[in-house]
C-alpha cells in the first residue's frame, strides 16, 4: 500500500485564517443542504418552494397548534404530488407558490373556515394592529358602514418579539371575478364610500387606500372553495371554480392594510403629516414637497378617486356620468378636494339619476374584441331577462 507524503519543509499546521475559511465553506455547504432539503433544486424547478415561503414552512406545526393549518405544500413531510409523474407541477394543487411573502392562506381547524394570515413587523408597521382592532371593538365592529378588514385574533410568533401575526378572512382582489352590470359597480362605489367615510369619522386616515388595498369577500360569491393562489380554479385544482354575479351574491367590499394608517386627536380639525408614498406613487401633493407637513385625509380622497378613474373610467366604457365626481376627487389642489361626506352625499344624487336600463347594462373592456363582445352579450342578456323576471333589484345591495 502506498502512502502519501508531504514534500520537505512543508507544514501540516494549518493558520487562523484557513481553518476560518474551511468553517465558512463548511457552513456554506450545511446551508445548501438545508435549503436543497427545503426548496428542492436551487435551478428553481416549476413548483419548487421559493424563499418567500421559508417562514412559513418553518412555522407550520407552531401555526398547527395555534389552531391554524397551512395547506400540504408547506407541511414538513411534504413530497409534490406530481412527483414521479409526468404532471405539470401548474396543474396540481400544491404546486402553486405564495406571491407575497408576508401573506398566506390557512383552514382554521375548529370550524374549517378559511383565512389570510400576515406578518406585521412592529418596527416597521407600529399602529397596524392598534388601528384594526380598534375597528374590531365596539360599537365600531357592527356598524354597518364599517368597510376595514376583521382581525379575528393576532398572534405571537415564538422568538421574535418584532413580529405580530394577524388573522383575517381569506379575501379576493375587488375586481376579480368581473363585475357583469353597471349597478353591481355602483354598490362596490358605494360600500368603498362608505367605508372611507366611516374611518375618516372616526379620524383615522388610511393613507394608502389605492385598487390593491381594496379587497372582496369572495365565499358566497363563489359556488365552491376556490383556490386561495388561484381563484379561477377549484380549491383542490379539480377543475375551474364557478362563482355567480355580484347581482345574485352581492359580496361586501374591505379597505385592507393599516400600516400607514393613523388616527388622529379628534379635537385637531387638521391634522399635519409628512408625505409618505404608499402603493399610489401619483398623488400630486407629494410630488414637491417632501419636506412639508400636509393634512392626510384629502390624500384619501385622491386615492380612491383615483381608482374609479384608472380601473373603471380609463379602462371600461359608459362611465362618463362619474367624470365631474372624479374630476374634483383628484384634483391637483387638496384643499379643493371633496371631503368624503360630500363624495357620498354627490355620488348618492348621481345614483338615483340613473335609469334600471342604464343600471342593468353589461360593463365592458375598451379593450374588448368583437368575439368577447358576442358571447358576453349573448350570457349576460340571458342573465339579465332571468334577473328581471325576477325581480331582482339593478343596484343588487349587500345586506350589512
Amino acid at each position: 500500500m502506498k502512502t502519501l507524503s508531504l514534500p520537505k519543509g512543508k507544514s501540516t499546521t494549518k493558520t487562523k485564517a484557513e481553518l476560518k475559511a474551511e468553517e465558512v465553506a463548511e457552513n456554506k455547504k450545511r446551508r445548501a443542504r438545508k435549503e436543497l432539503e427545503l426548496f428542492g433544486q436551487h435551478d428553481r424547478r416549476p413548483g419548487a418552494l421559493t424563499t418567500n415561503e421559508t417562514w412559513w414552512c418553518q412555522h407550520y406545526l407552531w401555526l398547527k397548534g395555534q389552531g391554524y393549518l397551512l395547506r400540504p405544500r408547506y407541511a414538513p413531510d411534504w413530497v409534490p404530488s406530481w412527483e414521479g409523474t409526468d404532471r405539470n407541477p401548474f396543474a396540481c394543487e400544491d404546486g402553486h407558490c405564495i406571491r407575497f411573502a408576508q401573506i398566506m392562506d390557512a383552514t382554521r381547524v375548529f370550524d374549517g373556515v378559511y383565512v389570510s394570515l400576515k406578518i406585521v413587523e412592529k418596527s416597521l408597521y407600529p399602529h397596524e394592529v392598534e388601528i384594526g382592532q380598534r375597528f374590531m371593538s365596539e360599537p365600531l365592529v357592527s356598524h354597518p358602514k364599517n368597510h376595514c378588514v376583521p382581525f379575528f385574533e393576532v398572534l405571537s410568533p415564538p422568538n421574535d418579539e418584532d413580529s405580530q401575526l394577524i388573522v383575517m378572512p381569506l379575501l379576493l382582489p375587488f375586481a376579480r371575478p368581473q363585475f357583469d352590470t353597471f349597478g353591481e359597480v355602483l354598490e362596490c362605489f358605494r360600500q368603498l364610500f362608505d367605508g372611507l367615510l366611516f374611518m375618516h369619522n372616526n379620524h383615522v386616515a388610511h393613507r394608502d387606500c389605492m385598487w390593491m388595498n381594496i379587497m372582496m369577500d369572495g365565499k358566497d360569491l363563489y359556488a365552491e372553495p376556490y383556490h386561495p393562489v388561484n381563484p379561477h380554479m377549484k380549491r383542490d385544482f379539480s377543475g375551474h371554480a364557478r362563482h355567480h354575479t355580484r347581482t345574485k351574491r352581492p359580496p361586501k367590499y374591505y379597505f385592507i392594510d393599516f400600516g400607514l394608517s393613523r388616527q388622529y386627536d379628534p379635537r385637531e380639525a387638521t391634522p399635519l403629516e409628512y408625505p409618505i408614498f404608499g402603493g399610489d406613487k401619483s398623488v400630486p401633493e407629494f410630488q414637491n414637497n417632501a419636506d412639508v407637513p400636509m393634512n392626510p385625509f384629502p390624500t384619501d380622497v385622491y386615492y380612491l378617486g383615483n381608482v374609479i378613474r384608472e380601473e373603471f373610467m380609463d379602462t371600461k366604457i359608459g362611465f362618463d356620468f362619474l367624470k365631474p365626481l372624479v374630476d374634483d376627487m383628484v384634483q391637483n389642489d387638496p384643499n379643493a378636494r371633496p371631503t368624503m361626506n360630500v363624495v357620498v352625499e354627490r355620488f348618492d344624487l348621481i345614483r338615483q339619476q340613473l335609469s334600471s336600463w342604464k343600471l342593468r347594462s353589461r360593463v365592458i373592456e375598451r379593450d374588448e374584441d368583437i368575439f368577447e363582445t358576442l358571447y358576453r352579450s349573448a350570457t349576460h342578456w340571458k342573465r339579465r331577462i332571468g334577473f328581471i323576471v325576477k325581480r331582482a333589484p339593478a343596484v343588487p345591495r349587500f345586506q350589512e
